[in-house]
C-alpha cells in the first residue's frame, strides 16, 4: 500500500483493470456465466440492503424531497445527451458509419446506470440517498422515456413493446432490499459500526459488473467485424462525450449551488449510461438491424465511464478520508497521563 501512495496509484482503479483483465481473457459463458449473472445480483440487492440499513430515515426522506438535485440528473441524462449525440451526426460517413452513429445516439437516450452511480457516490462519500432516488428514478422514466425519444429521433422496423419486467427488476433487486435495510436498521446497528463492510461490498459489486460487462463482449464477439481504426475511433467519440459532460455537470453542480455531495450525485448520476437497460431494449428495438454494431458504442463508452469514474470516485473518496484525519496542530502534544 505504501509503495502504490508513493506512486499515486488507487487500489480501487487496480480493481477495476484487474476485473477488465480477467474478462477479456477468461470470459464467463454457460453455466458459468448464469453463476456469474447470479453472484451480481445478489451483490447488488446486498449492497442496496447495507445502503437502507446504513442511512438514517431523515436521510432517506431528503432524498425523496430533493427534487432539484433529480430534475438536474435527469435534465443531464434526457436533454444535455440526446443533444450531444444528434451534434455529432457530424461525424458521418468520415469518422462513424451509419450503424455506429445509431449507436451513439441510442447510447445518449439511455437511462442513467443504478448500481454502480450509486457505489461510486458512496466511494466518493458523496450524498448516497440522493443518488439512489437519482438514478432509480432515471431507470423507471427509462423504461418509458427511451422507446419514446428513439421513436421521435430516430428510424426503427416495427413497433416498439417495452415490457414492465424492467420497472419489477428495479422494485425488486434495489428498492426492496433498500427498504428492508431500512426496516431493520434499529437491530443492525452493530454492523454498520463496521464501514469496512459497506466499502467492500460497494467496490466488491463494481468489480463483478465490469468483469461481466467485458466477459459478455468478448463471448458475444462484440469486437469483430469492424477494423481497429474504427473500433479507435468510437473509444475516441466515447471518450470526449463523457469529458464534455462531466465537465457541464461538475460546473453545472457549481452554478447552481449544490453542496459538494450533491455535485458528486450529479456528476456521476449524470454521466453515466446503462448497460443493463441498452442491451436488452436494443434487441426489441433494432429488431431486424445489425443490433452488434449498434450495440458496440454502448459496450465502449460503459468501460470508459467505468475507469473514468472509478478514477474520480477513488481520488474524491481518498481525499474526503485525509480531511477527516486529525490535522497535526490538533494531535496531542503529549502523552496522557
Amino acid at each position: 500500500m505504501n509503495l502504490l501512495a508513493k506512486l499515486r496509484i488507487e487500489p480501487f482503479m487496480l480493481g477495476i483493470l484487474a476485473s477488465l483483465a480477467v474478462g477479456a481473457l477468461l470470459p464467463a459463458s454457460g453455466a458459468a456465466a448464469d453463476v456469474l449473472d447470479w453472484a451480481t445480483k445478489i451483490a447488488i440487492a446486498l449492497l442496496f440492503f447495507l445502503y437502507g440499513a446504513r442511512l438514517q430515515p431523515r436521510e432517506a426522506l431528503d432524498g425523496l424531497r430533493h427534487w432539484r438535485l433529480h430534475t438536474t440528473v435527469l435534465a443531464a441524462t434526457y436533454l444535455l445527451f440526446p443533444l450531444i449525440g444528434l451534434a455529432l451526426r457530424i461525424l458521418v460517413p468520415s469518422v462513424l458509419t451509419d450503424d455506429l452513429y445509431t449507436g451513439v445516439l441510442y447510447l445518449c437516450l439511455l437511462p442513467s446506470t443504478v448500481q454502480s452511480s450509486i457505489a461510486f457516490t458512496s466511494v466518493a462519500r458523496g450524498n448516497v440517498a440522493g443518488a439512489v432516488v437519482s438514478a432509480s428514478l432515471s431507470n423507471l422514466l427509462g423504461v418509458f422515456v427511451t422507446p419514446l425519444l428513439v421513436v421521435l429521433l430516430m428510424h426503427t422496423t416495427g413497433d416498439v413493446h417495452v415490457s414492465g419486467g424492467q420497472v419489477l427488476t428495479i422494485v425488486v433487486q434495489l428498492l426492496v432490499p433498500f427498504f428492508v435495510g431500512q426496516a431493520l436498521r434499529p437491530w443492525l446497528g452493530w454492523l454498520m459500526r463496521h464501514k469496512s463492510v459497506t466499502k467492500t461490498v460497494d467496490r466488491g459489486s463494481i468489480y463483478l459488473v465490469v468483469y461481466s460487462a467485458f466477459s459478455a463482449s468478448m463471448t458475444e464477439h462484440i469486437w469483430h467485424g469492424l477494423s481497429v481504426w474504427r473500433i479507435l475511433a468510437v473509444a475516441l467519440v466515447c471518450a470526449i462525450m463523457l469529458s464534455v459532460v462531466l465537465g457541464i455537470t461538475t460546473t453545472a453542480g457549481r452554478l447552481l449551488g449544490f453542496s459538494w455531495p450533491d455535485r458528486i450525485v450529479i456528476t456521476f448520476c449524470g454521466s453515466k449510461k446503462s448497460l443493463a437497460t441498452g442491451l436488452p431494449m436494443a434487441t426489441v428495438l433494432f429488431a431486424g438491424h445489425p443490433v452488434g454494431l449498434i450495440v458496440l458504442p454502448l459496450m465502449i463508452f460503459h468501460q470508459i465511464q467505468l475507469l473514468t469514474c472509478a478514477w474520480l470516485a477513488g481520488r474524491w473518496g481518498r481525499d474526503a478520508e485525509a480531511a477527516e484525519l486529525p490535522r497535526p496542530e490538533e494531535e496531542p502534544t503529549t502523552a496522557p497521563a
